[in-house]
C-alpha cells in the first residue's frame, strides 16, 4: 500500500439529505460513523411509523430519486442535536432533531418529485443503528486519487461529495482500495477490516453543489474499467480517534 492520510471525514445525519465535513471524529467498533444516516424520511409507501431496524434504501427519501437532493448541505451539532441544512433552491432550515421532524420533512417536500409517494415522516431505527445503504455497520473508505483519474476522464472536477462517502484517503494509487479488500487499515488506535467494493447509482451523476446531472458518472466508470463500484465499506474493528492528516498504514 502507497503511503496515505486521511484527507476528508464526512458524514450524513439524515439519509439523503445533506453533507457535512469534520475535523475530527471517534469511531467505535461494531459501528458507523457517529450520527451517519442516523434519521432518515421514509415516504408513504414505507409500510412503517418507525423502522425497528435496517430498512432497504428505497423506502426513503434517496438521491437515485431526485438529484436536487444531493445539493443539500448540513452542519450538525452531536450535543444539542441541532441541524442546519442549506440548498440553493430554499430557504435555510434549522431544526433540533428528531423534535422537528415534520419541519424538516416540510422543508424537503418541495425537493422531491411530486409523481413519487410523498414524503411522510422522519424516522430512525429503535435498535440505535443507522440507515444506510446496507445492513452491516460500514464505514465507507474512498481515494482521492480513484476520484481524480475518473473526473479526467470525465474531462471536470468531481466533488467528493457525490459520493456521499465517510473517510477519503490521499496517497493511494487510483484503485489501489480495491486490493485493500480482506486487510486492516490502521490510523493511530483505530482498526478498520476492508470487506467489500461500494456499487454506485445515479445519485451520483447528480453535481452537489446545484443538484443538477451533469456527470455520467457510472458510464464512464463501465466504459473505463467493467464495474460501477466506487469506494469499498470497510468495519470498525477496533474504535479510536481519527482526524485530519492522519497517517493511514496497512497492517503486516
Amino acid at each position: 500500500m502507497s503511503a496515505a492520510r486521511l484527507a476528508h471525514i464526512c458524514r450524513h445525519p439524515v439519509k439523503s439529505a445533506g453533507y457535512q465535513e469534520l475535523e475530527r471524529v471517534t469511531l467505535t467498533a461494531g459501528r458507523t460513523l457517529p450520527f451517519d444516516r442516523a434519521w432518515a424520511v421514509a415516504h408513504q409507501a414505507a409500510g412503517f411509523d418507525q423502522p425497528e431496524g435496517w430498512e432497504p434504501k428505497l423506502k426513503f427519501l434517496r438521491g437515485w430519486a431526485a438529484g436536487n437532493l444531493q445539493a443539500i448541505r448540513a452542519e450538525f451539532d452531536d450535543e444539542t442535536r441541532r441541524i442546519t441544512l442549506r440548498h440553493p433552491d430554499r430557504p435555510d432550515l434549522n431544526a433540533t432533531l428528531p423534535e422537528d421532524g415534520a419541519a424538516l420533512v416540510d422543508w424537503l417536500r418541495p425537493l422531491w418529485p411530486e409523481r413519487r409517494p410523498a414524503p411522510a415522516a422522519l424516522v430512525a431505527r429503535r435498535d440505535g443503528g443507522a440507515l444506510t445503504d446496507v445492513p452491516d455497520p460500514y464505514v465507507s473508505v474512498l481515494s482521492l486519487a480513484s476520484n481524480r483519474v475518473l473526473g479526467a476522464r470525465l474531462g471536470q472536477d468531481l466533488s467528493i461529495h457525490r459520493w456521499r462517502g465517510n473517510l477519503w484517503l490521499d496517497g493511494l494509487a487510483p484503485w489501489e482500495e480495491f486490493d485493500l479488500i480482506g486487510q486492516t487499515l490502521a490510523i493511530g488506535d483505530t482498526r478498520l477490516r476492508v470487506e467489500e467494493r461500494i456499487t454506485r447509482c445515479r445519485a451520483t451523476c447528480a453535481n452537489p453543489q446545484t443538484g443538477l446531472d451533469d456527470a455520467d458518472t457510472l458510464g464512464a466508470l463501465e466504459a473505463g474499467y467493467g464495474h460501477i463500484d466506487f469506494g469499498v465499506y470497510a468495519r470498525v474493528i477496533e474504535g479510536g480517534p481519527v482526524a485530519r492528516g492522519d497517517k493511514v498504514e496497512i497492517l503486516p
